[in-house]
């Protein structure tokens, strides 16, 4: 799953995956347990770029089977990170609009959004929704409705 941040990947996914029976990865998870630090420790730490790097490295070493995997709002920069994830199965879009997006993120401070240098949360969500489109098998749009609905049309759309 792939999706602007606060579109619901990780907690979409989780009931997905018991939907699916299958396993559930969130990437952000994986990337924090790596680097032994929060998303935003690092972004603040370390830096954009370092970052970056860690996300296309760490999903680029994914080696998952029947599983669903939520990851990070900017994996869509890492043209290998998605390849890497295409081959591993179907890419699902989570879209929401920019004013819900902006609802959900009442956190930006310490969510562990990469949001590049002079970017505004507007900036990000053009650019990253044309990136997302680009890479998705399939597109649920999910500003509207419950997590369970969302859930249900994911299912739907892989089995």
């Amino acid at each position: 799953m792939i999706g602007m941040p606060g579109s619901g990947k990780s907690t979409c996914g989780i009931l997905t995956a018991k939907l699916l029976c299958k396993k559930f990865v969130d990437t952000d998870l994986i990337i924090q347990q790596h680097e032994g630090m929060k998303l935003q420790q690092i972004i603040n730490t370390k830096g954009n770029a370092y970052f970056a790097a860690c996300e296309q490295r760490y999903v680029c070493e994914l080696q998952t089977d029947n599983s669903v995997i939520a990851t990070g709002g900017s994996v869509v920069y890492s043209d290998a990170a998605m390849q890497h994830l295409r081959g591993l199965g179907k890419i699902i879009y989570l879209e929401i609009s920019l004013q819900e997006m902006k609802r959900r993120i009442s956190n930006l401070k310490t969510r562990g959004i990469l949001l590049k240098d002079g970017y505004t949360l507007d900036d990000m969500y053009r650019e990253r929704a044309a990136l997302y489109e680009r890479y998705a098998d399939y597109t649920v749009h999910c500003g509207g409705g419950s997590i369970e609905t969302t859930a249900h049309a994911i299912v739907a759309l892989v089995e």
